[in-house]
């Protein structure tokens, strides 16, 4: 018989495998993955520092333990290189080819380039994985002054983690307040001001546009001529899916990732994608739950009974412990406007359509407690796009 292939072991790719198991136990199973196929949390990442967490205590299994668990085969240290979607084929890079009852891509997301100059922009430092984690803390263990360069979700839960853990913290972000692509304005200067108040200096409005290296450490200069002296550097600007093993083989690719319907399949039969990758049905949601929700229908899918996943509402939840966050953002393509009044230490923000419908929320400080009545009031995550 012959496998079903997951190429990549992060959540996305580990879930799916043991959701596929508790449908069917006989099925040969074989995860691909270029790293060593550690099991672990990545969104743990983020504010895992101040935590005292280091890469061994985040680790939950090895690939070994993995294999075991899941009654699969882990193929660690490899790469697939290409697909054949007709004969169903995952070419490796030691020349090796497995033939798969299906594939599941599962490849996750890279950290954006920011496109910095300066003779220091190569040793701007990301995190993204186990490996690189464990990178950047070495490099913290020495340094007490640490520029961000993004000011995302991900920036921000950096800024907070690394300020807590006390080390002087500059964030810059292009945008007017942090995660400024997610937060109206009220909610965002909520968020801004709660950085500053825990020790932050947090720049918005301006570019960082090079890295330069000198004998105080690095220097990150922005686009209003302002700069700024680091001991580490670290970009978070934001993630790109990968998309080029799909796109060599012919697989539709949408705007953000690769292009699957709800039941997490791509354009070439018996060949799926989920997690940071996909797009599912037009929707790019890069988050524990969603991929959650996405294994469990792709695992009862893999084993014979063909599953849509569904998306309820599913708040993003910063971890930003100054300024707590509940955020269920409106899909891009409903009309209508944020309306935000203070609450307690916070800020409570709707999104309502042009007849007066709410379509989203966001809840900061003490308000975030208030999540459920809120969370009662919109639909669905595929129900809000369906209603335009």
């Amino acid at each position: 018989m012959k496998p079903v292939v997951i190429i990549g072991t992060g959540l996305a790719g580990y879930t799916t495998a043991r959701e596929l198991r508790k449908h069917d136990a006989e099925t040969p199973l074989v995860l691909v993955t270029a790293d060593d196929g550690t099991s672990y949390s990545k969104p743990m990442l983020s504010n895992a520092f101040a935590r005292g967490k280091t890469p061994e205590s985040l680790a939950q299994a090895t690939a070994e333990q993995m294999g075991e668990q899941l009654g699969a085969e882990i193929r660690i240290e490899q790469r697939a290189i290409a697909l054949d979607p007709e004969a169903r084929a995952v070419h490796l890079d030691d020349g090796e080819t497995l033939q798969a009852h299906a594939i599941v891509l599962a490849v996750g997301a890279r950290q954006a380039d920011p496109g910095l100059a300066g003779d220091a922009a190569d040793q701007v430092l990301a995190v993204n994985d186990l490996a690189s984690y464990a990178r950047v803390r070495a490099a913290l263990s020495e340094a007490r002054r640490v520029t961000l360069v993004g000011g995302g979700l991900i920036g921000c839960e950096f800024a907070n983690d690394w300020g807590a853990a006390g080390y002087d913290v500059t964030m810059v972000e292009p945008r007017e307040w942090p995660m400024g692509t997610m937060l109206p304005p009220m909610a965002g200067a909520h968020l801004r001001h709660a950085l500053i108040n825990s020790g932050v200096n947090v720049v918005c409005g301006r570019t960082a546009t090079a890295v330069e290296s000198g004998d105080e450490g690095l220097t990150v200069h922005d686009s209003a001529g302002d700069s700024y002296v680091a001991d580490v550097a670290v970009r978070a600007i934001g993630l790109r899916p990968n998309t080029e093993l799909a796109r060599e083989a012919g697989l539709a690719i949408g705007g953000r990732g690769i292009q699957t319907n709800r039941a997490l399949e791509t354009s070439a039969p018996g060949i799926y994608a989920l997690g940071d990758c996909a797009e599912v049905d037009g929707v790019l949601l890069p988050f524990i739950l969603p991929i959650n929700h996405c294994a469990r229908a792709l695992g009862a899918s893999l084993a014979g009974e063909r599953t849509e996943v569904d998306y309820p509402v599913m708040p993003v939840i910063a971890k930003t412990p100054s300024c707590p966050i509940h955020l269920y953002a409106p899909p891009a393509e409903v009309a209508g406007e944020w309306r935000e009044t203070e609450a307690d230490d916070g800020v409570r923000g709707e999104f309502l359509d042009a007849d007066g419908d709410p379509r989203g929320f966001v809840l900061t400080g003490g308000a975030v407690q208030e999540k459920g009545a809120y969370a009662a009031r919109v639909p669905g995550y595929f129900a809000n796009r369906e209603r335009g």
